[in-house]
């Protein structure tokens, strides 16, 4: 299955356009769906169940942490890939993310077209 919509929740302008340059490259078609902390994501995702979410943890309002918390609660289906997209190197971020069941995996900034092909492989058929 090919990931046909993305959701990118970043609070940095220039990390948001690092990953939509980097989903392009590696497949123009994708529909990019933009978010700049949890909440704004959380209202975007009552309309709209995307393939895939990249989600950084640093971030002012709500940060990545907090948003998971309300989407796995709020949420009965989830996204089939969710995956951080972070600058932190701490192994208690990294632990604690893939506590949650819908996280499937961990990248340290900047997103990469593997990145995106290891999220793609995840997807069910």
């Amino acid at each position: 299955m090919k990931l046909k919509t993305i959701l990118v929740v970043d609070d940095d302008e220039n990390d948001q356009f690092i990953c939509e340059y980097t989903i392009r490259k590696f497949d123009p078609s994708i529909k990019i769906l933009k978010a700049h902390d949890g909440t704004e994501a959380l209202t975007l995702l009552e309309t709209v169940t995307p393939d895939g979410i990249i989600l950084d943890i640093n971030m002012p309002v709500m940060n990545g942490f907090e948003f998971l918390d309300h989407y796995a609660s709020r949420f009965k289906v989830h996204a089939p890939v969710v995956a951080m997209l972070t600058s932190s190197h701490l192994g208690s971020d990294r632990e604690r993310a893939m506590g949650y069941s819908f996280v499937k995996n961990y990248f340290e900034k900047p997103l990469t077209i593997k990145h995106l092909s290891m999220m793609q492989e995840l997807l069910p058929d």
